[in-house]
């Protein structure tokens, strides 16, 4: 990008990756000043994915060259550096007199250490750094009980963030009518993936689409997994916010209120991990840390693998390992196997979910492994585990969705199951009272 001769500021991209209803983006905009877009392939992150073969940095790639081309429709484009997110800016100050850098927030413990040393830096520049609410409705110090202190438990945490949005003046923000208060300049490319280290996987990326059907009727088809069109499909979007948060609440709260408490679970999560976040190691209910895994390696690996001898298990593990992608219901069966038939640590499934998800959030990601362990800010007790025979009869009873991944079922080459469900049923909640009796 060639050299601007005049003051500017800057919309870093992150989470946040399109030009509707950005709050940050609005407020640069109102700015005064032109905005020149940013996005930067931030090394410190890229270094730690040790397969080039990553789905969503392939994603990342494809919906960056989609922003591009809509920048460019604005006689502007879109600055993406690759690089130590500090190592950036210092450049950028030299190269361009900034007078402010725009950007939304973002809550996980490596974003906020990331962000207090930038603004540190553009501080000693004399630039200034504001972050803005973007990727949630209420954040983690907004819906609290009377005494100040945060909710721990959903259903209550529900009920006042619902009540909190509908006190509330229902905004939009407006920022894709501002456009044309980008930074005028020559068209630059996006780089290839090759140029950050990593191939193509032969993912595409799909703009968001929005089936009212399937939003009206969430709460009938979300836990069959057979059903394609069950879900809304939006968890991706969602996750590199190409879809805002607010439109999607807007939606829900009008036309089903399961799916609205889906997306309240989403910021349940998060505000866990600001307020407690010592749950990104340990879990939530610390004594559960004194349970006594068994931690079987080649357990594990034919967990990962698809290959345990439960259908509806190994179908969730096969379209992950594929797709990227597992149904919601799938998910919580495949944790539960996990940990209360093969008695693994739930860190060893968090972490695993880490690498393949494309949709993967770090808050999300804990809490859910957490509630299916029975160690995070749930009610239900520990001896809650799922029975995958009857979680298949009750789900997939016609085996349509088994059947679409597990093509040698009833075959002499499928495995038999790796345990008895019943005899590992009983292994665990004897390991699980014995530990949480010696912590009486």
């Amino acid at each position: 990008m060639p050299k601007i001769n005049q003051p500017v500021v800057v919309f870093w991209f992150r989470r946040d990756l399109r030009l509707s209803d950005n709050v940050g983006l609005y407020h640069a905009f109102k700015s005064g000043f032109p905005v020149l877009p940013l996005f930067i392939f931030d090394t410190d992150i890229l270094n730690q994915l040790e397969n080039k073969l990553d789905k969503r940095v392939d994603l990342i790639q494809q919906m960056l060259l989609e922003l591009n081309h809509e920048i460019q429709k604005h006689n502007s484009s879109l600055l993406v550096k690759i690089g130590n997110p500090l190592q950036v800016f210092g450049e950028l100050c030299k190269e361009y007199e900034i007078k402010t850098v725009y950007t939304n927030r973002d809550y996980e413990p490596y974003a906020l250490n990331r962000d207090a040393q930038v603004e540190q830096l553009l501080a000693a520049n004399k630039v200034n750094f504001r972050t803005y609410k973007d990727q949630v409705v209420f954040e983690w110090d907004e819906v609290l009980k009377q005494d100040g202190l945060p909710y721990t438990v959903f259903t209550p945490y529900s009920l006042v963030w619902k009540k909190k949005l509908s006190e509330s003046k229902w905004i939009e923000f407006d920022s894709e009518n501002q456009l044309s208060d980008f930074v005028s300049c020559e068209r630059t490319n996006v780089p290839e993936l090759s140029d950050i280290g990593f191939s193509k996987t032969g993912i595409q990326y799909f703009k968001p689409e929005f089936s009212l059907s399937v939003i009206e009727n969430y709460d009938k088809t979300r836990d069959i997994p057979a059903n394609e069109k069950g879900t809304t499909g939006l968890s991706v979007h969602l996750r590199f916010g190409t879809v805002s948060i607010r439109h999607l609440v807007g939606l829900a709260k009008d036309m089903n209120e399961i799916w609205l408490n889906e997306l309240i679970w989403r910021e349940f999560f998060m505000s866990i991990i600001m307020h407690f976040p010592y749950v990104v190691n340990r879990s939530f209910k610390k004594q559960y840390d004194e349970i006594k895994w068994q931690n079987d390696e080649a357990a594990f690996e034919r967990w990962c693998n698809g290959t345990t001898g439960y259908p509806i298990v190994d179908a969730g593990m096969r379209q992950l390992n594929e797709t990227g992608l597992m149904h919601n219901r799938v998910r919580m069966i495949v944790a539960s196997f996990l940990v209360k038939d093969l008695l693994i640590d739930w860190r060893w499934g968090e972490a695993y979910f880490a690498q393949k998800l494309l949709d993967y959030d770090l808050s999300a990601n804990n809490g859910n492994w957490q509630w299916a362990a029975g160690c995070g800010c749930d009610a239900a007790p520990y001896f809650r585990i799922f029975n995958p025979a009857e979680q298949t009869k009750r789900y997939d009873p016609k085996l349509e969705y088994i059947q679409r991944w597990v093509k040698e079922l009833n075959t002499f080459d499928y495995p038999a199951p790796i345990v008895d469900h019943s005899i590992a049923r009983e292994r665990t909640l004897n390991t699980f009272k014995a530990a949480l009796k010696s912590d009486d």
